[in-house]
């Protein structure tokens, strides 16, 4: 990014190690930052300084982003806006946007993800700006016509969505790159009848359009599915052109990005679905034990009903384990997680876990190796959340190791940040596994794992909690020879604190 241009970001999040990650993040590639830790102090921010743009949270104590939105767009009409939020559905989606949001970022995000949202919003305020400074520059003084068009060509092939004008016979009068894109088509010439080479949907809403006898100034909409299974969903949204007398002289169409919008529907019925089908089994099982039990034509002994009764604890206990999961889950996509941040020693975080799993270590045989007691690594984070990320993740390490295995716990610095490392010498994944480790009830099925128990919620909790610390968690495995997690956990050293302050 060249030395002259330092956009400036305001960012508007109660998530503490959020704020610090992203701070140093975008200062690393030459954004200036600055934080604010609810919704008030960013429109006090807002107020007192203009900036580029403003990336907000959806969920805050003191109000909603959406609010936080409406009064940037009442005094800061030019600031670019992204919602930043775990808790989006296409309705609030829609609502930011009638407000005046200018894209999603959905947490957890990459910071690649972070760095390209706001490099294409940028562009879009530089657009802004220079539309501000070309209507400054009409009203001072008549530009050249010429001048003005290829001016206008080259802000409109800027913009992110896809613009088409088609005039009255059906014809291409003008369209920018971004249509080439989002149609994933090649090249189209001007002039050629363009109708049938377009969508069916949008097609349709054009010949509407110009079989209407009066004037309309509608806007109408559809979606179009350009590619399947949600890879490329688009928003086409056709408005017409009027000559100074009143007739039609044609439409725009503007092409809009929804495939994310689209996803996070599939996936919000995806995981209800799944939900469903994982609570629906445990309670068939105990339904059916218990009218057993209750009705006395069935002639059972004492041991039958011990067993049955073992048998519903097992399956109910199960099913608590598994809400209270999708409890945690829950909380963490609202931000209404409860941490009490302070500065923790990982090496000895490791040595209470070990002390909790010493039986179950004994009982396999299996070998330690972890760092020496000299060795100390310091996080900033909620010791409750952090034991239980690396008590998931070394219980697993236990129950899909094999007898006389052994598991190796390390922990180092790596550039700017601290990289704790957890392998085991178990019965590992395979590549397809791999792929689904961190999705929700997901659990390797085969031979070694029929009889080792769990919610399937787990690895998904530990990696949601990795990156609300702007970390990141990675997995390295090979079937039958053991499997690698490696954490890696932004370093907040005491310079940066007392900046933060």
């Amino acid at each position: 990014m060249p030395e002259q241009v330092k956009p400036k970001v305001l960012v508007i999040d109660d998530e503490e190690a959020l704020r610090i990650a992203v701070k140093r993040i975008l200062e690393m590639e030459g954004f200036v930052v600055r934080l604010a830790m609810n919704g008030t102090e960013g429109i006090q921010r807002i107020t007192e300084e203009d900036y580029d743009l403003a990336v907000i949270d959806l969920k805050m104590p003191d109000m909603s982003g959406l609010d936080v939105l409406k009064e940037i767009r009442h005094q800061r009409p030019n600031t670019v806006c992204l919602m930043a939020t775990a808790y989006a559905s296409y309705e609030t989606a829609v609502e930011a946007t009638k407000i005046g949001a200018d894209g999603y970022i959905l947490k957890p995000f990459t910071p690649e993800e972070l760095i390209q949202h706001l490099n294409i919003a940028f562009e879009k305020r530089k657009f802004l700006v220079e539309t501000e400074r070309l209507k400054f520059e009409r009203e001072q003084s008549l530009l050249e016509v010429a001048v003005e068009r290829t001016r206008l060509k080259t802000i409109i092939n800027s913009i992110h969505d896809g613009v088409l004008v088609i005039n009255k016979r059906g014809e291409l009068a003008y369209f920018n790159q971004a249509v080439l894109r989002l149609l994933d088509i090649e090249y189209i010439p001007i002039g050629i009848p363009i109708i049938e080479h377009l969508p069916v949907e949008i097609g349709n809403l054009i010949n509407q359009q110009f079989l209407e006898v009066e004037q309309q100034e509608n806007t109408y909409s559809t979606e179009v599915a350009i590619k399947p299974e949600h890879q490329l969903v688009l928003q086409a949204d056709l408005s017409p052109i009027h000559h100074p007398d009143g007739s039609l002289a044609g439409v725009v169409i503007v092409l809009t990005n929804i495939t994310e919008f689209k996803k996070l529907e599939f996936l919000k019925s995806q995981f209800v679905s799944m939900v469903a089908h994982e609570l629906k089994a445990p309670i068939a099982a105990t339904l059916g034990f218990i009218d057993i039990l209750a009705k006395p034509e069935f002639k059972i002994s004492d041991e039958q009903k011990n067993d049955f009764l073992s048998r519903s604890h097992f399956r109910l206990n199960s099913l608590l384990l598994m809400i209270n999961d999708l409890l945690d889950i829950s909380r963490m996509e609202m931000n209404k997680v409860t941490r009490e941040i302070r500065e923790l020693c990982i090496e000895s975080l490791f040595a209470d876990i070990i002390e909790l799993f010493k039986v179950d270590i004994e009982k396999k045989h299996l070998q330690l190796h972890l760092p020496t007691e000299e060795s100390k690594h310091f996080i900033r984070a909620d010791q409750n959340e952090l034991m239980r990320l690396f008590t998931n993740l070394f219980s697993n390490a236990i129950k899909y190791n094999k007898e006389n295995g052994s598991i190796t716990v390390s922990v180092e610095k790596r550039d700017f940040n601290t990289a704790v490392i957890i392998s085991d010498t178990g019965i590992g994944l395979r590549p397809e596994e791999k792929k689904k480790l961190f999705g929700e009830f997901f659990r390797a099925k085969n031979e070694f794992t029929k009889n080792i128990h769990g919610t399937g919620l787990g690895l998904s909790i530990v990696k949601r909690i990795v990156e609300a610390y702007g970390g990141k968690i990675e997995c390295e495995s090979t079937y039958g020879t053991g499997t690698t997690f490696t954490m890696l956990f932004p370093v907040i050293d005491k310079v940066f604190e007392k900046e933060k302050e």
